[in-house]
């Protein structure tokens, strides 16, 4: 199925987001039996983002995409979604918001000998793109190209 950038349905979608408060954090189209367009939304607000947030953005956001046309008049499912609390980090944004909290590091290769740990983000270098981490009493940075995933460490206490 022929299907338009993302890049082209997030333009479109943005002025929505703006709209409603919210940023559009990831556009994920699934091809297959049941095609289908998710929007992951994200927000600073206290309590993030909540299904009326969700069913406000698809309410404007279905007429937009109507018009746009995404899969040349193939039928497809759009999903409005939170991208989650265990969402890995993509965006400078989602590093910075994090300095401070214990986050969960998945490595390409162990450092350590761990490939999987917890650790507290001391800081973030966009520009070096590297991470710097305190474990314990050893703080030490990781470039980014070290690590498979970095989210935010659920305690579920």
């Amino acid at each position: 199925m022929k299907v338009k950038s993302i890049q082209e349905i997030e333009s479109a979608l943005r002025p929505i987001a703006d709209a409603v408060g919210v940023e559009i954090y990831e556009i994920v189209f699934k091809q297959g039996k049941s095609p289908a367009l998710t929007v992951y939304l994200d927000t600073d607000r206290e309590g993030g983002i909540d299904l009326d947030t969700c069913e406000k953005f698809h309410n404007a956001a279905d007429p937009v995409l109507d018009e746009l046309d995404p899969t040349f008049g193939m039928p497809y499912t759009l999903n409005i979604s939170s991208p989650g609390l265990d969402r890995p980090f993509k965006k400078d944004k989602d590093y910075f918001r994090n300095i401070g909290k214990k986050v969960e590091i998945k490595l390409y290769a162990p450092h350590r000998g761990e490939k999987n740990f917890e650790a507290v983000l001391i800081d973030y270098n966009p520009q070096a793109k590297n991470v710097t981490l305190q474990k314990g009493n050893e703080t030490f940075t990781l470039n980014l190209t070290q690590i498979v995933k970095m989210s935010m460490a659920i305690d579920f206490d």
